[in-house]
């Protein structure tokens, strides 16, 4: 034992990220890792946490977002610190910054205008630009980055409505190497997206093909989430099978009145297909979507709320409803006007979100959208809520099960050695809560708030959040893939 540590915790209730049973004890910290966990009596430190009716859990891990520009414009990630999270995964939805070789033509397509509508953030020529920004000035959190297929339709095609040409599935593959060299986990695709939807399943399998050399991950927010979900399910898993990669399923969910229950179906169709190939997903504890306003979405959705709107900027947190009557026109003409816009969608059901949710494989991921003017609550609030609402007051899985969820199996997932647990020689990624408070505070009414019960937020053996506010430290790295 060191004869003086830089950290130590005391008095703490454990919940390790294994899913074991919560233990008492002490956790000493030397660098950016843990030393010690235990009875560590006598043992000195440079400074001490008092635990004292707190639980220490690994810092969460947020398996989907879309912060690959707040990682660089607002490094010190206070939506995602401030709910615990010590780690994001990017790039995800087909969406990344990164590689944009040539000027981004303007005006930005949706959705890559979710990450920047200017297109000054769009000026990373390679992957390997985007991460050596990363690393020149590192956020306060981790960060597990994968590179867009509809970022990379934009660079390789003059027409996205149609179906990539060899010559272009090439340009495309070319840059899927480039970036998994670079450091990328994995290729995401957002065929859902009008951008992608005429990608063929051919072409997204020959643009991922180097992924199996790479042990990369298929990341897919599928081409269908609502009366179509079972065949997407299928071209998703044949993508995963044909190229030879892990596949992850997106937010799944089942959008739609007429398939509200349908998941049932579909998660024994994925844990079926658990068994033949590798397969993972992830989910936000909520039962509304957010995305780009389009008129098809609008019309299955009994409620809309604009989060966001160029051409209207006032509209920004309103019902649609009410700016259709306010404008004098119907759906269609009020979305057009809108354009470019985002919404909050209600088109989910609870009961799938909570079948969800509680399938032992499902990993939870925000899916926030940090530069919506009045974003879905889910940017703020998605841990807490995961650990207050629906595990201590709705019971629907142990806190230990929950923690899992957001950390332990997330790092298994994505190949995160020494994180997701905590344990001698872990990464001294922590968070202190109140188990007994913890909740999210975030509203669809009023979105931007920080959830209450989070205290203490460590990265690397950083505190980068304590006494409800960032501390300045920035301690963040790009990670690595590594099979364990």
């Amino acid at each position: 034992m060191p004869s003086t540590f830089d950290v130590i915790i005391r008095n703490a209730t454990i919940v390790d990220g294994t899913g074991r049973q919560r233990f008492g004890g002490d956790i000493a910290i030397a660098g950016d890792r843990i030393d010690l966990v235990g009875d560590l009596g006598d043992a000195k430190a440079a400074s001490e946490i008092d635990a004292t009716g707190l639980v220490v859990a690994p810092g969460f891990i947020d398996s989907h977002t879309h912060d690959d520009r707040m990682l660089l414009s607002a490094g010190d990630m206070t939506p995602k610190v401030s709910q615990g999270v010590t780690t994001v995964v990017a790039g995800n939805c087909g969406i990344s910054l990164a590689p944009m070789p040539n000027a981004v033509k303007m005006p930005v397509t949706p959705p890559l205008d979710l990450l920047d509508a200017s297109g000054e953030w769009y000026r990373y020529r390679s992957f390997a630009d985007y991460l050596k920004a990363l690393r020149q000035t590192p956020p306060a959190t981790n960060c597990v980055m994968l590179v867009g297929h509809t970022t990379l339709r934009a660079i390789a095609m003059d027409d996205l409505g149609r179906e990539a040409t060899d010559a272009e599935i090439a340009v495309m593959r070319g840059h899927v190497v480039e970036a998994m060299e670079a450091g990328a986990f994995g290729v995401s695709t957002g065929l859902a997206y009008r951008p992608a939807q005429a990608a063929t399943t051919r072409e997204v399998i020959e643009v991922c093909r180097p992924l199996k050399d790479f042990d990369g991950l298929y990341c897919t927010h599928m081409r269908d989430e609502a009366d179509h979900s079972m065949e997407s399910l299928n071209e998703t898993f044949e993508i995963g099978r044909e190229v030879g990669a892990q596949v992850l399923i997106s937010h799944h969910k089942l959008a739609g009145v007429k398939n509200h229950g349908r998941s049932v179906e579909t998660l024994c169709h994925i844990e079926k297909q658990m068994h033949e190939q590798h397969v993972c997903l992830d989910c936000y504890p909520y039962a509304a979507s957010s995305t780009i306003l389009t008129a098809p979405n609008a019309a299955n959705s009994p409620k809309t709320i604009v989060t966001w709107s160029k051409a209207m900027p006032s509209c920004a947190g309103r019902d649609l409803a009410d700016i259709m009557e306010e404008l004098g026109c119907d759906l269609e003409e009020a979305v057009a006007r809108l354009q470019p816009a985002g919404a909050v969608y209600f088109r989910m059901d609870e009961s799938d979100v909570q079948r969800i949710l509680k399938f032992a494989p499902t990993m939870i991921g925000s899916d926030g959208l940090p530069h919506d003017e009045q974003p879905h609550p889910r940017l703020w609030g998605t841990f807490p809520r995961v650990l207050g609402h629906y595990s201590r007051d709705l019971g629907l899985f142990s806190l230990e099960t929950a923690v899992h969820k957001m950390t332990g199996l997330t790092a298994r997932e994505f190949g995160l050695r020494d994180r997701g647990v905590i344990r001698a020689g872990a990464y001294a990624d922590l968070t202190l809560f109140d188990a007994d408070t913890v909740i999210d505070r975030a509203t669809f009414d009023k979105p931007i708030a920080l959830s209450d019960g989070i205290k203490t937020v460590m990265v690397n053996g950083a505190i980068v959040w304590n006494g409800q506010r960032s501390t300045g430290e920035r301690p963040g790295r790009v990670l690595k893939r590594e099979k364990a």
